[in-house]
């Protein structure tokens, strides 16, 4: 989710963290007053700052959590999404991604082009 998606859509981002808390997530940040903010890390060569929408704990493991909606900036979404992907290989991490009703077929072509196939959504 892009920054200006963010302000409009927080009733999704309370959802997902309802979600990821009863499924037994901890130490929740997100960009939401009560959260702490996730840290932001810096792209090279673009400037361009990519901060996850949720970042939680599970199991001593660091999970990174992106809320795909219907957008217009697809390559921005695609940019973010590579780049969280990467980071998390990295540093053995977990991605993942959440998807609410009518954004799944949005969703699964976006991953098809990345050839993220293999990651599992969470669709609440």
């Amino acid at each position: 989710m892009t920054k200006t998606e963010k302000k409009e859509n927080q009733t999704i981002i309370k959802n997902s963290i309802n979600h990821l808390e009863a499924t037994g997530f901890e130490n929740i940040k997100a960009d939401l007053e009560g959260y702490d903010t996730p840290k932001s890390y810096l792209r090279k060569g673009t400037k361009m700052k990519i901060t996850p929408d949720i970042v939680a704990e599970k199991n001593g493991r660091k999970y990174f959590f992106d809320i795909s909606l219907k957008s217009q900036k697809t390559s921005l979404l695609k940019t973010k999404w590579l780049f969280l992907d990467t980071i998390s290989r990295l540093k053995s991490h977990r991605f993942q991604i959440i998807t609410t009703r009518g954004h799944y077929k949005f969703t699964d072509n976006l991953l098809k082009d990345l050839n993220l196939t293999s990651r599992n959504t969470i669709r609440i």
